[in-house]
């Protein structure tokens, strides 16, 4: 089935399509205090809640993208019911193709869970840091081990070892990068098991509405056998955080 279909349907109870609940978003908008009228992009954007809080708390400018056209729909429909004034647009683009007006000139880039738009955490990095002006905010959220997988969890998530380092390793690099690591917002347990449990939740409200969808047999299928890794490895193996790195400012 349709990739971005399947996303949608399994994320239709989420306002945050990753594992960070909407109180610890409120604390990331709260500690960026951005300048009136920031210029912003957030990569890989979703329903667009972050940029949309960035617009209502600070007036904040840019776009959002996302691959996903039910995403970019749904972001277009919060924006238009929230902030419909503000300067943001939503584009329904591969985030890697997406290149500011000018090297160096935004406020803030994001990418919040979604570094494989540019092949990895270190490559999301240099590809946002590249955006920002001195002192400007680069953002991502990145999955990290808590402890080593098993073989077993990988085979079943279809994850391998490699695709993630650890906490401090996932900090260390923007470091390396030049950037000012200023604080992390980690998830806990029970911020995951929302965001895995509204999937459950999700797919099954949408067999019970959808009973004639052609593609009705594989959502469940994968989401059970994901819901199985999750619960058995993935909920004391696989950590989260958003990294809030601050470009240097110029000499």
């Amino acid at each position: 089935m349709d990739t971005w279909k399947f996303y949608d349907i399994t994320h239709r109870e989420h306002v945050v399509c990753n594992p960070t609940s909407e109180e610890k978003l409120t604390r990331l908008v709260g500690l960026l205090r951005l300048p009136t009228n920031a210029q912003v992009v957030d990569i890989a954007c979703g329903k667009g809640e972050f940029l949309i809080r960035l617009a209502e708390a600070y007036g904040a400018r840019g776009m959002g993208i996302d691959i996903s056209p039910f995403f970019i729909a749904d972001a277009e429909r919060r924006l238009k019911a929230r902030a419909p004034s503000a300067g943001i647009t939503f584009t329904q683009m591969n985030g890697a193709d997406f290149k500011p007006d000018e090297p160096h000139s935004l406020d803030l880039a994001s990418c919040i869970g979604a570094s494989w738009v540019f092949g990895g955490h270190a490559n999301t990095l240099e590809a946002l840091i590249s955006m920002v002006r001195p002192g400007g905010w680069v953002i991502v959220g990145e999955p990290y081990w808590q402890q080593e997988p098993s073989g077993d969890y990988l085979e079943a998530s279809g994850c391998a070892r490699e695709d993630f380092g650890s906490h401090s390793s996932n900090a260390e690099a923007g470091e390396r990068r030049g950037t000012e690591l200023v604080h992390t917002i980690v998830s806990s347990k029970d911020d995951w098991d929302r965001y895995e449990g509204l999937q459950w939740f999700a797919t099954a409200e949408y067999a019970r509405t959808h009973p004639d969808d052609p593609d009705l047999a594989e959502v469940p299928e994968r989401v059970s056998k994901a819901r199985a890794a999750y619960l058995r490895w993935g909920r004391d193996t696989l950590g989260w955080a958003i990294y809030m790195f601050r470009s240097r400012s110029a000499a």
